[in-house]
């Protein structure tokens, strides 16, 4: 069977690294192939070659069989057939979900006006093929993400393409939405649409997949058959660890003296919050989204205010009137969207990681910058981040290496108390893991931490105590060791508050 596109040979530089280092792939009509591999792997600069947007320094491009020049660029391999759906989506907000698919091949009438009626039907027919309904005539921006996604893979098929590549697509999705792009993933292969899928999640390619494909650092580990791997030996190929150590369950840790205490926490989210925190203890929280533990994390440390209840550090109450002075205290938050509130992007590496310990490295008002490059290249090396130099812009950094950066910014303030909100939100694998041995070498020194995951797995795999919440309130607190997932979401759906107050 001829490919509908292959790829042999790919090597890709850039000053001072290696993107793509003699990579080859093939996908077959009516194949799902996952592309897998950490942040940094080279996925994205693959794709990119494969679509036109990126030239690829050697190596050859065949699409069905036929040789693919180099300086054959987006518009023509679209006419070729491969469309790529980005995790952007590329969509115009204030157009309409038919002019969004057809922007740029509008079907026109005899005298070269644009035919709406005709594209509003072909619209909505591309849409029904997916096995789905919405109006055409919606904007695109008034519609909720699943329905964005669906609109761009029906862009993706009005350019008749026999090749769709999709990065990322399931990110912001969950429960019925997840099915629903399953489906509609599953339908494309019935009709032999060939499928380069992109994706962090692993149960992913064992729902979906054909063969899978891994890299490393550029370079090509290996293709599978999905039916003859497990998710240990992906994980054993993508970062040369097992999935033992991805999930060891911890324990046995040494909890010292309480650091943080919570009394009656009450605000419009927060409903009679009380806990404790201790030195060298990682307390989880659990719950639903809309559970109030964001909410949580942004009134201790003074992001959000609250109506009445107390927060000590130390046995001594504290009113804490902004993040400046939870620092101050000890307390650093690792916050849940990175990139719009841990992060300035058109600052450096660096930079980034010193913003929080800028008032404290002045003499006679002037930066001590030795002094200050001195702790901030420590923390860079501690965390690992991995980058060419560390006065790189950090919005070119892999979304592991991004929040590396955000804790490096945090610890560098020498904080007892570390918040962590979705700490491993989009990363890779391999990122996870380094984060996760990074928290067990906090909490050995002595460190609290408070854990918000969505991820239960995660939250008993790190965890001492657990704390789930639901509706606002606290509904259970549980020895990690000794609970379950069922026990977390028995007591973290709604009613489970009701319950626990009766």
């Amino acid at each position: 069977m001829t490919p509908l596109l292959e790829a042999r040979g790919l090597t890709k530089t850039y000053p001072g690294t290696t993107a793509l280092r003699d990579v080859s792939f093939d996908l077959l009509p009516g194949e799902v192939h996952c592309l897998i591999g950490e942040n940094g792997a080279g996925k994205s600069t693959l794709i990119k070659i494969l679509a036109g947007a990126v030239t690829q320094d050697s190596g050859e491009i065949a699409i069905a069989g036929r040789p693919v020049g180099h300086h054959v660029g987006v518009r023509e391999r679209r006419d070729l057939g491969i469309s790529v759906i980005y995790q952007d989506l590329n969509l115009v907000p204030q157009l309409t979900v038919a002019e969004n698919i057809f922007l740029g091949h509008e079907p026109r009438t005899r005298l070269g006006s644009v035919d709406t009626r005709a594209m509003r039907a072909l619209a909505q027919e591309l849409i029904a093929t997916l096995g789905v309904s919405f109006p055409v005539t919606e904007r695109v921006g008034d519609l909720p993400i699943p329905l964005q996604q669906l609109t761009a893979t029906a862009r993706a098929l009005s350019l008749n393409g026999k090749v769709l590549i999709m990065d990322e697509p399931s990110t912001v999705l969950g429960g019925r939405d997840l099915d629903v792009l399953f489906e509609v993933v599953r339908r494309l292969r019935r009709r032999g649409i060939g499928i380069v899928y992109i994706s962090h999640h692993l149960d992913e390619v064992f729902a979906l997949g054909d063969r899978v494909t891994v890299l490393r650092d550029g370079q090509f580990v290996a293709t599978r058959q999905v039916g003859e791997i497990d998710k240990d030996d992906l994980i054993r190929m993508m970062v040369g660890r097992s999935l033992g150590e991805l999930n060891r369950p911890m324990g046995g840790r040494r909890v010292g003296a309480e650091v943080l205490r919570v009394e009656h926490l009450t605000s419009p989210r927060l409903r009679d919050i009380s806990f404790t925190l201790h030195r060298g203890e990682v307390l989880g929280i659990a719950g639903l989204v809309g559970a109030g533990r964001t909410e949580l994390a942004r009134a201790i440390v003074g992001l959000d205010r609250f109506d009445s209840g107390t927060i000590a550090l130390g046995g001594e109450a504290r009113r804490i009137r902004g993040p400046h002075q939870a620092v101050a205290l000890g307390i650093s938050l690792v916050p849940e969207d990175r990139k719009a509130e841990g992060l300035v992007s058109v600052l450096s590496i660096r930079a980034n990681a010193a913003l929080s310990i800028l008032d404290r490295m002045t003499r006679l008002g002037f930066l001590r910058l030795a002094a200050l490059r001195q702790r901030t290249d420590g923390l860079a090396k501690r965390m690992a981040i991995k980058a060419p130099r560390l006065d790189m812009l950090v919005s070119g950094l892999s979304g592991g290496n991004q929040q590396k950066v955000v804790l490096a910014k945090c610890l560098a303030t020498g904080c007892q108390v570390l918040i962590l909100d979705e700490p491993t939100r989009g990363v890779d694998v391999g990122a996870k893991v380094e984060i996760y041995r990074l928290i067990e070498e906090l909490v050995a020194e002595g460190l609290a931490i408070l854990l918000i995951s969505s991820e239960l797995p995660e939250i008993l795999s790190l965890s001492d105590r657990v704390l789930v919440m639901s509706q606002g309130r606290v509904t259970a607190e549980l020895d990690a060791r000794a609970a379950t997932q069922e026990d977390l979401m028995r007591h973290a759906v709604p009613g489970a508050a009701e319950r626990a107050a009766s």
